[in-house]
């Protein structure tokens, strides 16, 4: 007997909003399959709002709004039977980030939950990643997000370590982040990676995934410092405009990949770790298979 059901996950983050439907594949006998049908991107960028003026302009606002009505009749399309939406660093940081949520909630029908960075790292823990790692071997899990980084140290394949940093893309782009937090990251990086001998960078975000795709290397394959260096340091011999015209970036991904590579190349240096696995998973992975084994609560439509 096959079940296949439609679960959304709605990731509102500081530089882009995401929309994923996965089809939820059930067969007696059979471990249950999880296969993306579709992801919409919207790159809104409301922590470019919130770092800076401690609020979500009127403009995002409206963006926000008609994005959240489109993927209510995306979901409504697709027949999704449940979503989940959850919001990170810029709503959770925004003095009108309640009051939107409860306009979206009321206009859209779409209740969205603000979740704090420590949840936001445990839902990511929920994806696939334990097939991503050797059950002998130590990693540095690290999401880069636009308003803040989470960092989880994964050692025997248990979680010995983790903590959200104010740390981000957006933050970075907008020069708003403390010479005092990247100590803080730094020291907290080196104590808790110190007693290892060799560890591995374990990275997520869609900079990374789109550095992984431009490298050409085969999945499960990783990234080396080398690699990674060689490549940060070709973005910044490129203007903003010849990284959209040469190197075929998007705009809301050219101007944010560098500060995102910086950050990746730091947790490197300071971990110790040569190599970066990247296996394309984030938020929205998390969401929809934290709300199919019920560890976070969802709506159903």
């Amino acid at each position: 007997m096959l079940s296949i059901k439609k679960y959304a996950a709605i990731d509102i983050g500081s530089n882009a909003v995401r929309l994923l439907i996965s089809s939820i594949i059930e067969q007696k006998g059979q471990p249950v399959k999880f296969k993306k049908t579709s992801l919409v991107r919207v790159p809104i960028r409301l922590g470019a709002d919130v770092f800076l003026t401690g609020e979500i302009s009127e403009g995002n606002k409206n963006r926000m709004l008609d994005t959240m009505f489109a993927f209510k009749l995306l979901m409504k399309s697709h027949k999704v039977v449940t979503y989940k939406a959850c919001a990170t660093s810029a709503m959770r940081e925004a003095d009108n980030g309640i009051e939107l949520s409860k306009l979206i909630s009321k206009k859209a029908k779409i209740d969205i939950d603000i979740i704090g960075g420590e949840e936001e790292a445990a839902i990511i823990a929920a994806t696939d990643l334990h097939s991503y790692i050797k059950p002998d071997k130590t990693y540095l899990y690290v999401d880069v997000g636009g308003g803040s980084t989470e960092f989880t140290v994964i050692h025997l394949g248990k979680t010995v370590a983790s903590k959200s940093f104010k740390i981000g893309t957006v933050r970075l782009l907008n020069d708003i982040v403390k010479k005092e937090t990247w100590q803080e990251l730094e020291i907290w990086i080196k104590a808790n990676t110190k007693g290892y001998d060799v560890l591995d960078l374990i990275g997520s975000g869609g900079n990374i995934n789109k550095i992984f795709k431009i490298s050409g290397k085969a999945i499960g394959k990783p990234l080396t410092y080398f690699y990674l260096t060689s490549y940060y340091n070709k973005l910044q011999t490129y203007s903003y405009e010849e990284r959209i015209t040469e190197l075929e970036l998007n705009p809301d991904r050219a101007d944010v990949i560098i500060p995102a590579t910086r950050i990746y190349l730091s947790a490197m240096k300071w971990s110790g770790a040569k190599d970066i696995y990247v296996p394309k998973i984030g938020l929205a992975d998390g969401i929809i298979k934290s709300v199919y084994f019920k560890t976070v609560s969802s709506i159903d439509l």
